[in-house]
């Protein structure tokens, strides 16, 4: 890291890319404040434990989060999204209304780089999904500020494969892709370690927009490496014309694949030079997450992407 002594304040600290971000910046001894509602829950006590500054807040406001910005030299900035699910009653006027003030507040307080998380599932048009274009508005914005700015893009993440509805309980694999076709992952750990050399090396990621994955898998791919961690054939096949018929979510991001907004845009070998430890899917699978993946196996459960914290 930079010789630089003020915290980097992180939203979503207690989600996962936020607790990602924080333990890299940790890891690269960097000062952390942690934004969160509950001083006292599970995760926020353990951040603390860690030697993360809590600050209460909450996103409408505005006054705690000017007050947590007091002092700061970055910021990271991730919101809820209506993609998550009811369960945190954002719609994608809240989001974009968060991004902005975020933002522009980071502006206020004399921060001097702001790092915004979007997705790589933004075109040149809008997609037609809320929770997209939503980030695409605050990209807008993001690009206007007087001050340092990143953004960067996440590919659709590795720990969505291993959430119920999927099939795995039934020793399947159901997922976007045709067997042969490819999609780009990000494991939440590499989000963390690439924002954390953002942050360390500000002229050379000034004012830019940075995709960012881990690997690039066909579906045929996904069913060879499960199978092998398995011990046993976990069969790869897209979704059935039933299912994307019945479910206009999943039929709009299979659509978004198949056009190549979803299937990711990142530079893998660029990002090596920034990660040289960037995982494959198949390392990724032989680490921490074996167990996970072992437990998914026996856990049935209706599908329910767009329910994982951000």
């Amino acid at each position: 890291m930079s010789n630089v002594t003020q915290p980097i304040l992180v939203f979503g600290s207690t989600g996962q890319q936020g607790g990602s971000v924080t333990q890299a910046l940790l890891n690269t001894g960097w000062q952390v404040r942690a934004f969160v509602r509950d001083l006292h829950s599970e995760r926020a006590v353990a951040l603390q434990s860690a030697g993360v500054e809590l600050v209460k807040g909450d996103l409408g406001d505005m006054l705690s989060i000017h007050n947590a910005m007091k002092g700061t030299y970055g910021i990271f900035s991730v919101q809820p999204s209506s993609g998550q699910g009811a369960m945190y009653g954002v719609s994608d006027e809240d989001e974009v209304r968060y991004g902005i003030q975020i933002a522009d507040i980071a502006v206020e307080s004399g921060v001097q780089h702001l790092v915004y998380s979007s997705t790589d599932a933004i075109g040149d048009e809008p997609t037609g999904m809320g929770h997209f274009d939503s980030k695409a508005r605050i990209e807008e914005h993001v690009r206007t500020l007087p001050i340092n700015t990143t953004i960067v893009r996440p590919a659709a993440f590795m720990e969505m494969l291993l959430m119920p509805g999927f099939g795995l309980d039934e020793g399947r694999f159901n997922f976007f892709m045709h067997p042969e076709q490819s999609m780009q992952l990000l494991a939440l750990e590499d989000l963390g370690l690439i924002v954390a050399a953002v942050f360390a090396d500000p002229k050379n990621f000034k004012d830019i927009t940075l995709s960012v994955a881990s690997d690039e898998v066909t579906g045929r791919d996904i069913e060879t490496v499960f199978s092998e961690v398995a011990g046993r054939r976990i069969s790869y096949s897209r979704f059935s014309n039933d299912v994307l018929s019945n479910n206009a979510f999943l039929a709009k991001l299979t659509q978004l694949l198949d056009t190549g907004i979803l299937a990711g845009n990142a530079n893998l070998d660029n990002l090596r030079i920034i990660n040289p430890a960037l995982l494959s899917l198949k390392d990724w699978l032989a680490g921490r997450r074996r167990h996970d993946f072992l437990e998914a196996l026996g856990t049935p459960g209706e599908w329910r992407y767009g329910h994982s914290q951000e």
